[in-house]
């Protein structure tokens, strides 16, 4: 492990404008917020108002839940929520807008130039839409891997921050499509289950609300091996995201192109590709985070060595159920904040045995000291 005084020595330097948080962060919000004005216009103008809130009112149904199931993933070692919100708002608005303009545009030129817009329309949804939404989408887990590396420590976490982002995504992609079909109904007259609205709200809410997350996933998986290599191996790290990417990109392909495979191609694709792989992949992140809490049972007894610990802690810390009884028995006693409290302590003792482990591998940093004696004062103050 790296070495360094307990405490830093401050060195007073100059910093330029565009360096300092606040700015990167109005820039950043600018962004996103112009970006969600602009995908809110296209996406009213294609829709109309009344499509839009109808869009918007059923689009948002699955996002709460999704939205818990990957809070509940991240439950070892949560990671901060302005983390997920960046995430969410990428998803929805800057991923959303890159993929509808980029999208459109690629079509648009194939059918001009093949004088063909039926195949454009097939090649656009089977091979530039999977590569430029997945694309988009996967600008986001770079960024948090690269700007906020401290909270992009696993498989989990990669999992957890794609997501996130696709659900952003899928959010304002499923507005675009249940509003066109509510204004579809609206033509025909239709209502009720026969409508496009009812179908298109069966197929992309209630069969594959998880489509979307699902490819993304994969990217962030190759984002999280890449986060548990040590840096002798820099082509790894540079490869793993890239084949996770390629990987959501031709499972995106293959669910766009089902459609193509005959009558029954989409429930085909859906029962022999989708179901096994959601199957599959929920079952790594939960053996995932049984490894952590692993991690958590192996590497605290050095800290109760130490004193900073009670003998029965790195157990009970190593346990979801006896965390769960903790938080509550707090609630009973202490009330909320009590129970807050309880919360932050299992998080920062989770957070001291990860960089420990870390360190362990030589992939804490330098800072090393400086971070685990500041962990251990927060855990220490919480005691109480």
């Amino acid at each position: 492990m790296a070495t360094c005084p307990p405490y830093p020595t401050h060195v007073h330097r100059h910093t330029h404008w565009w360096q300092r948080t606040w700015v990167r962060y109005g820039a950043l919000i600018t962004l996103l917020a112009l970006s969600g004005l602009v995908i809110l216009a296209l996406v009213r103008e294609q829709t109309g108002t009344q499509g839009f809130l109808v869009g918007l009112g059923l689009a948002v149904l699955p996002v709460p839940l999704l939205m818990a199931a990957f809070r509940w993933l991240d439950r070892v070692d949560p990671g901060p929520w302005r983390n997920l919100l960046f995430c969410f708002a990428w998803g929805a608005c800057a991923a959303a807008l890159i993929a509808i303009v980029a999208n459109s545009f690629a079509t648009r030129w194939i059918a001009t130039a093949t004088a063909d817009p039926a195949s454009a329309d097939t090649l656009g949804a089977t091979v530039i839409a999977p590569v430029v939404e997945e694309s988009a989408k996967a600008a986001a887990v770079l960024l948090v891997f690269l700007f906020r590396r401290r909270d992009f420590t696993g498989i989990v976490d990669g999992v957890v921050v794609a997501g996130v982002t696709a659900t952003g995504f899928a959010f304002t992609e499923n507005i675009l499509y249940l509003g066109t079909a509510f204004g579809t109904d609206q033509l025909t007259g239709d209502s009720g289950i026969a409508s496009v609205t009812a179908a298109t709200f069966f197929v992309r809410v209630v069969m594959s609300p998880f489509a979307h997350p699902l490819f993304t996933v994969l990217t962030g998986i190759g984002f999280g091996i890449a986060a548990l290599s040590t840096g002798r191996h820099r082509l790894r790290r540079a490869l793993l995201p890239l084949a996770g990417l390629l990987l959501a990109m031709g499972m995106h392909a293959l669910w766009n192109g089902s459609a193509a495979f005959g009558e029954y191609g989409f429930f085909a694709v859906y029962a022999a590709f989708m179901v096994p792989s959601f199957g599959l992949l929920t079952w790594l992140v939960i053996w995932t985070r049984q490894r952590e809490l692993g991690t958590v049972r192996a590497e605290l007894p050095a800290y109760v060595m130490a004193g900073w610990l009670t003998p029965a802690e790195p157990y009970a810390l190593g346990s979801m159920r006896a965390r769960r009884i903790a938080r509550q028995y707090a609630r009973r006693h202490a009330g909320k904040e009590g129970a807050r409290a309880v919360a932050r302590y299992e998080a920062c003792a989770t957070s001291v045995a990860f960089l420990r482990q870390r360190g362990r591998r030589g992939r804490a940093g330098a800072d090393f000291a400086v971070r685990e004696r500041a962990l251990l004062d927060v855990l220490w103050h919480l005691r109480d």
